[in-house]
């Protein structure tokens, strides 16, 4: 296995403050919860084009699904099945009164990072939003489809080897303090 790739490199910084089986499992549904927040606003207007009709929500999706083949083909493939439901889960909520929707996706997305913020202190880490905030927010949704690849078993070698950089670079931190 390559332990110097950018998925590892990503997989690592990530999982590090997302140890806490409780955190992992808040995450799992918050970060789903917090994309249906963000894909109902996006599914309110409609683009067409000759044929065929979009939204801002399927162009987030798609830019997500590719960055994400940049990392790993299996884990961006299983992302774009996800996305693409939870795509069509935001269209049906969006189609519903602008006051309904609208409130459902406030309380989406609200009530998913509270969560997440609910989980790290329970952790008692610093959640990777506050250090870099991009970066979290591209990584989470990845790190989702990730973790089900874990607690299904699969892919064991490369949970094993993030876990032992994981020890390592807190074995290297703890030196140098």
């Amino acid at each position: 296995m390559k332990t110097d790739s950018k998925l590892m490199d990503m997989l690592t910084g990530y999982a590090a403050s997302h140890q806490h089986p409780v955190n992992i499992a808040v995450h799992m549904i918050g970060i789903p919860t917090i994309m249906l927040g963000v894909l109902i606003p996006l599914s309110w207007m409609n683009i067409s084009v000759s044929e065929f009709s979009f939204t801002p929500a399927h162009i987030v999706v798609i830019g997500f699904f590719l960055f994400y083949l940049t990392l790993d083909v299996l884990f961006a493939v299983v992302f774009l099945i996800f996305g693409i439901a939870l795509t069509a889960l935001a269209a049906w909520i969006a189609a519903l009164p602008m006051a309904v929707s609208g409130a459902v996706a406030a309380v989406a997305f609200f009530g998913g990072y509270t969560a997440q913020f609910v989980g790290h202190a329970i952790e008692k880490s610093m959640p990777v939003l506050v250090k870099h905030p991009v970066q979290a927010n591209l990584a989470a949704p990845f790190f989702t489809v990730v973790e089900m690849f874990k607690i299904l078993g699969l892919r064991d070698e490369l949970f094993n080897e993030v876990q032992k950089q994981i020890a390592a670079r807190r074995h290297e931190k703890a030196g140098a303090s």
